[in-house]
């Protein structure tokens, strides 16, 4: 794509709603404390998987079910000629290498073309897309990717800012680490102005209505 140009609109992205077998889950997380030996009592080996599962299930990966309609919808108003910045958004996803968790915080900009989003809409796209099997690097390009086929803005940026229990609580140990994760399009790669503008902007202070 040449410089100044603007990608076309393309489809909002679905997920693709997945249905857990939970009996399955059931059996593996049993066979797993199992092979524990007789460090797991009789009652953790009856109540345990079904508790494990329903969390998994309904809380840790439930980004996987929200298939039933796209996952950021675009609003009826004219977007303004400025930068959107949505800060300070939670989320806590699982490591597809360890399944072990890792949370922190999400920041989302664009520049508006013809379309715009709900600041609400922005931080429950992270939080879907989080709630998967996923590692940093690919969370941060999937949320461009929704975001750029819903809105197709002038530019959009992401960055995360998490910690990482595969690497706080085993390996290299360090509980104090935290992996950030920066990606730009459009015209925040394109204009060396326009970058600078929203780095100073990701990288201020938080306002007193912030978190610190």
């Amino acid at each position: 794509m040449r410089k100044g140009s603007v990608k076309k609109p393309g489809k909002t992205r679905k997920m693709r709603e997945v249905q857990f077998n939970q009996e399955k889950m059931k059996r593996g997380i049993r066979l797993f404390l199992e092979g524990m030996g007789p460090v797991v009592s009789r009652s953790v080996l009856r109540e345990t998987p079904g508790l494990v599962t329903d969390a998994w299930t309904r809380e840790l990966l439930s980004g996987y079910q929200s298939g039933k309609g796209p996952l950021l919808v675009p609003l009826s108003e004219k977007p303004p000629d400025s930068l959107i910045l949505v800060r300070g958004i939670r989320f806590a996803s699982i490591c597809r290498h360890h399944l072990l968790p890792f949370q922190g915080t999400a920041a989302v900009g664009y520049l508006p073309h013809r379309r715009l989003a709900g600041f609400s809409a922005v931080a429950r796209l992270v939080d879907a897309l989080a709630r998967r099997l996923q590692i940093q690097e690919d969370l941060s390009e999937e949320i461009l990717n929704t975001l750029e086929e819903a809105l197709a803005p002038r530019g959009s940026a992401c960055l995360l800012e998490a910690s990482h229990q595969c690497m706080t609580c085993r390996g290299a140990v360090q509980p104090g680490a935290r992996v950030t994760t920066l990606r730009f399009r459009g015209v925040f790669e394109q204009e060396p102005a326009r970058r600078r503008e929203l780095v100073s902007l990701l990288q201020g202070p938080p306002s007193p209505t912030e978190d610190p």
